[in-house]
């Protein structure tokens, strides 16, 4: 594998079963994503965008194929060495935030913090580091009831960028937000990106979103098309 090839996926298939009904998401999928790369992925529903995200965020596991990123190769991890692989290389940003409703802004993204061997001081500074990046340093004493939508996106940023991550995956981060407040998220994950060199892979079935990428792939049928 190339020196600047982050992610690399090979002959990638994943099979469900409904009942006695085999399911084919994914089929001899092959795939490179470089360091500091922003990527979207677009697709119809059903096409596997999501199945192939929680793949690389080692939530699930491919049926065959080899999936390696930053020389790990996770499709032969366990579920334990899984947990603590996404803890070191991974940051999710979901659709809805999923922010904690009794925990102020600082403890919502610290909350990946708590997994790792940092004090409290350390932990508080990586916090206030993610809090200034995401343009929220006067939000840290607030919950998440006293924010805006944008504000809590911004909040879920900070905590999936607060372990200073490999990977940010984001599964369509802005759908839940408006023209405008979405336009904003997509232009802080393009300086996290440009200016923090983040390497991002982005689910959204928005044109408009897609295009603050740096390229673009589409899924059909659980195949890549350029």
């Amino acid at each position: 594998m190339e020196a600047d090839v982050l992610v690399d996926l090979k002959q990638i298939e994943k099979t469900y079963f409904r009942g006695k009904e085999q399911v084919k998401v994914l089929s001899g999928l092959d795939m490179e994503i470089k360091r500091g790369d922003f990527l979207a992925l677009m697709g119809p529903s059903g096409s596997g965008k999501s199945t192939l995200l929680n793949l690389l965020g080692g939530l699930d596991s491919p049926t065959a194929g080899s999936l390696i990123i930053e020389g790990d190769h996770i499709e032969r991890m366990s579920r334990a060495q899984l947990t603590r692989w996404r803890a070191r290389h991974v940051g999710f940003i979901f659709q809805f935030y999923n922010l904690m409703p009794v925990l102020t802004t600082q403890r919502n993204v610290e909350l990946p913090l708590l997994l790792t061997k940092l004090s409290k001081k350390q932990r508080r500074q990586h916090v206030d580091t993610a809090l200034q990046l995401v343009g929220l340093q006067d939000r840290a004493g607030h919950y998440p009831s006293e924010l805006s939508g944008g504000q809590e996106q911004r909040v879920a940023i900070a905590r999936a960028i607060v372990s200073d991550p490999t990977l940010l995956l984001c599964d369509e981060p802005t759908g839940d937000l408006d023209r405008q407040t979405a336009d904003e998220i997509l232009q802080l994950l393009r300086q996290l990106n440009e200016q923090q060199n983040k390497t991002i892979i982005m689910v959204t079935h928005d044109p408009i979103a897609a295009e603050h990428a740096k390229r673009t792939l589409n899924l059909n049928k659980g195949a890549l098309q350029s």
